[in-house]
């Protein structure tokens, strides 16, 4: 997000000696800079000051990740997993949304993973790509190197590539932290067709800077409660020969991750607010990519927001039947009545995929039905890929085995559970 920040104890002049206060005349020791920059010093970056060598480890050891092994959508359906059937409650309490994510959906571009969390989570580092982390539900505080963030109910969380963070929900709510977790192999960014040349959202973007939450920093150890010195372990992600291609390590520091004492520049965590998102209407039905929030390589996130809906006097407001030639589409239904799918058996928490080559849209009745309605009371998340996805473990377990013949009012017959997804 090229908006330029600058936070904390930095130098006027970049890569010139920065130093920590010293006793009396005497120079105090120098402050390590680190450059975090995208595409090889060709793109996004930015500066960090730390009190430690970054590079050092006293240890690294095998992290086990959670299962990433995934199974083609054969024979091609859709496909309606229920994500709340995913936890139990017992198991919430020692879940964290680091190690405790299952995987749903994924392929060689994206992988999307849920997890439902009452535990704080290990410092992690993701080094194959950009996260974006949707909070369905609770609330929850990520401590970065950049500076924290206290997160809840509808925020975004982007975090680039190599960002050491740690996710520490609040146990205290009604409702456990439930995250959405979407990893690329790439970054993830506003569309392009939102920004200037020079990266600043223009007027016909649906959101604009005022609605992105920087992170609170610095952020120190002691600022945490923590010693400096305080040996600790990084679990990190990365490309290997595990399933999906991913696998895990865990360094240990000998102090603690937070010893950044400023930092600048255009590279850093955000926060967005799904309700700050303005929706595009128009006075006959608005394709997908108006609802476009992010982008990343081979995939685009779209959200679905309460709005008003077409307005010409002939007009049908739900989806019209669409073949998806090139795209999967996944739709996590978060919150509200969405009209196109009443029928199905689809609600809160559900997701629905709908692959490329199989053409969808609303359930029997839902056309009719839409007629003359004015506005839809409706919040889902949508990710559309341009490579076909494959169901993770967790997609495979909730699988409800009955959705390809929701439009066929019960003809048929059910099939063996497999994965796919659709808009609207």
């Amino acid at each position: 997000m090229a908006h330029y920040q600058s936070v904390g104890s930095i130098p006027p002049k970049r890569h010139t000696q920065h130093r920590r206060p010293g006793a009396g005349s005497a120079p105090g020791e120098l402050y390590y800079e680190e450059l975090m920059g995208e595409e090889g010093f060709s793109s996004d970056s930015s500066l960090l000051y730390h009190r430690n060598i970054p590079s050092t480890t006293v240890g690294s050891a095998v992290w086990e990740v959670p299962d990433q092994s995934t199974t083609p959508n054969h024979p091609l359906t859709p496909r309606h997993l229920k994500l709340h059937d995913l936890f139990d409650a017992a198991s919430v309490e020692g879940t964290d949304v680091v190690t405790g994510r299952r995987l749903v959906l994924g392929n060689g571009d994206v992988r999307i993973s849920y997890a439902v969390a009452g535990a704080p989570s290990p410092w992690y580092r993701n080094g194959i790509g950009d996260e974006c982390v949707y909070v369905e539900r609770g609330r929850a505080r990520v401590e970065t190197v950049f500076g924290a963030f206290d997160v809840a109910e509808g925020d975004y969380v982007i975090i680039p590539r190599a960002t050491t963070h740690r996710w520490l929900p609040e146990v205290s709510g009604d409702e456990p932290l439930r995250a959405y977790c979407i990893e690329a192999n790439s970054h993830i960014a506003p569309p392009k067709r939102y920004l200037s040349k020079y990266g600043q959202l223009l007027e016909h973007a649906p959101y604009c800077e005022r609605d992105l939450r920087q992170p609170e920093g610095p952020l120190l150890a002691e600022d945490v409660g923590a010693s400096p010195d305080e040996e600790t372990d990084v679990y990190i992600k990365h490309r290997g020969n595990g399933p999906g291609g991913v696998v895990g390590t865990i360094h240990t520091l000998p102090f603690h991750p937070l010893d950044v004492v400023g930092w600048d520049g255009c590279l850093y965590p955000y926060v967005f607010n799904v309700r700050d998102f303005e929706p595009i209407t128009g006075r006959v039905h608005q394709p997908p990519p108006v609802h476009q929030v992010f982008e990343g390589w081979n995939f685009v996130i779209c959200n679905f927001v309460p709005r008003k809906v077409d307005y010409h006097p002939l007009a049908i407001p739900v989806p019209y039947y669409h073949s998806n030639v090139d795209s999967d589409e996944i739709m996590f239904y978060v919150d509200g009545d969405y009209e196109a799918r009443k029928g199905s058996g689809i609600g809160k928490g559900s997701v629905s995929v709908h692959p490329g080559g199989h053409p969808h849209g609303p359930q029997p009745g839902a056309t009719e039905g839409s007629i003359g309605v004015e506005s839809f009371d409706e919040l889902a998340v949508m990710v559309d890929t341009f490579r076909p996805l494959e169901l993770g473990e967790g997609g495979v377990a909730v699988d409800d085995g009955l959705y390809a013949m929701s439009w066929s009012k019960g003809a048929g017959r059910a099939r063996t559970p497999g994965g796919a997804h659709s808009e609207g």
